[in-house]
Order: structure tokens, then C-alpha cells, then sequence
């Protein structure tokens, strides 16, 4: 039986975020493989950003109906692989460069490509550096605000 998810936890910038899981109880893959499979994929394509904390073993296991050896070993898994590390108490968190992710240096390029799209919109319309730098950070406000009045899925 294919079993759905929607995990509820708080991002590395406080925003409330989720995970969409599917287990298969009937295939032939451990759940434990089928979670951590997920799982990279998720931190591979940005969707668990560098710095992410993921879920605590206890609440996933909870929340998925399994056991907590079962994601931790996933947790394991992720670790050994390079995607994640464990930091105690503190919990489990993506590196800032995962393995087959979209490279720190990729990321940094785009972050430059679109501040210098930016400033070159601000300068057409006359706008000097001071007011653009106050309009990047209300939009910036403004967006947090909105993805954390967005309703979380139980």
C-alpha cells in the first residue's frame, strides 16, 4: 500500500515549511532506503536547502507511522553519503555542499546574476541604491510574511 506524507517542520530561516514522503508498505525497497532515496533527492535539488534542519528522528517516525530506527537509519544513510550531518542534540542538518547538488559556486554565479539584474532595473528607473536596497528588503519582509501566514497541512 503507497502511503502519502505531508511532514510539517521549520526551514534554517524559521519559515514553516513541508515535505511530501510516499512509502510503498508492498515494494520490494526497505522503507528506510525509500526514505533516504527521497530524501537526497529532495537535498540534491535545492528543496532542502543548505543549512536545512530536517525533521527529528522521533517526529518523522511519528508522523510516517515508523519506526525511529527506521529513520535513522535513513538519517545514517544521508550522513555516510555526504548529504547531511548530525550535530547531537541540536539535530540533523544538509551540508552547505551536498554531493550532486547544484554546486556553492553555481549558486553564487545565479545570486550575482540576479543582483546584477536587479541594479540594472533599479537604474533604469532612476532609483538610487539606497531606496533599492530599502524596496529589496521590504519585498523580502513582505514574502516571509507571506509563506508564514500560509496554512500548514496537519
Amino acid at each position: 500500500m503507497l502511503q502519502s506524507a505531508r511532514i510539517g517542520f521549520t526551514d534554517q530561516h524559521g519559515f514553516p515549511r513541508r515535505l511530501i514522503l510516499r512509502l510503498d508498505d508492498a515494494g520490494s525497497v526497505p522503507r528506510f532506503e525509500q526514505l533516504r532515496a527521497q530524501l537526497a533527492v529532495m537535498i540534491a535539488v535545492g528543496r532542502l536547502e543548505p543549512g536545512c534542519r530536517l525533521p527529528t528522528v522521533r517526529n518523522l517516525a511519528t508522523q510516517l507511522g515508523l519506526a525511529p530506527g527506521t529513520v535513522a537509519s535513513a538519517y545514517r544513510q544521508l550522513e555516510q553519503d555526504g548529504s547531511v550531518r548530525g550535530r547531537g542534540r541540536l539535530g540533523t542538518f544538509v551540508v552547505d555542499e551536498p554531493p550532486h547538488s547544484e554546486p556553492l559556486l553555481e549558486r553564487q554565479r545565479r545570486l550575482a546574476d540576479a543582483a546584477r539584474r536587479y541594479a540594472a532595473e533599479t537604474r533604469q528607473l532612476g532609483i538610487d541604491i539606497n531606496d533599492a536596497i530599502a524596496a529589496y528588503g521590504e519585498a523580502a519582509v513582505q514574502l516571509a510574511d507571506e509563506e508564514s501566514a500560509r496554512p500548514q497541512a496537519p
